[in-house]
């Protein structure tokens, strides 16, 4: 038993001094900046309402750190580089913004499951990564989304696109910002192909 506790209180002090050894490295936080456009009116005529769900992905994308690519089939993640909120939040709320502004529908909300609106829209990030291993560093992006009658379920549009950058600066930070005017590119390019004519059905 005596010598037992004297290994354990020789670990102990190891281990103290291990840790007064090195620096201390925090994780820095990252987010997607897609700032809100304005949100005029509809027009009269508008009448329909829209439900946004909350955006789906593969489990990769949200456990936190930012994701990087050395081949086709590995995935990496930058242990201390984190995104500070799920990018999936981020985009859903990007989406309600943009709906909101581009004055499609009289009501544009977060869907709460409730058969209150006329349609709902479901979309999925699908890609959201730094690629290594071509001729040049670039950031890849990817999203989906589809529109479905609240009533009936029926599908009424929709639609896939990506979006792919060179980083000009090689770093982590750098690597976000391109990833910030890919996803805002991405997200007008998908909703701007959504039928006028939904509006007035």
């Amino acid at each position: 038993m005596k010598k037992l506790t004297t290994a354990l209180l020789s670990i102990a002090v190891l281990l103290l001094g291990l840790s007064g050894c090195g620096k201390v490295r925090y994780p820095a936080y990252y987010t997607l900046n897609l700032p809100a456009p304005p949100d005029p009116p509809a027009p009269e005529s508008v009448r329909t309402s829209i439900a946004v769900r909350e955006f789906q992905s593969p489990s990769y994308l949200r456990q936190g750190p930012i994701v990087y690519r050395s081949t086709p089939e590995q995935i990496g993640f930058y242990e201390y580089h984190r995104w500070a909120a799920d990018p999936r939040d981020l985009i859903t709320s990007a989406v309600i913004d943009q709906l909101r502004a581009r004055g499609q529908f009289a009501r544009v909300s977060m869907y709460d499951g409730r058969p209150d609106d006329d349609y709902v829209f479901s979309g999925r990030l699908e890609k959201l990564e730094e690629v290594d291993y071509k001729a040049r560093v670039t950031v890849e992006v990817a999203i989906s989304g589809q529109i479905t009658r609240a009533k009936t379920g029926a599908t009424v549009w929709s639609d896939a696109v990506s979006e792919v950058r060179t980083v000009s600066q090689r770093s982590v930070p750098g690597v976000v910002s391109e990833m910030n005017q890919s996803m805002g590119i991405a997200i007008e390019k998908l909703l701007a192909s959504i039928p006028a004519t939904l509006a007035s059905q």
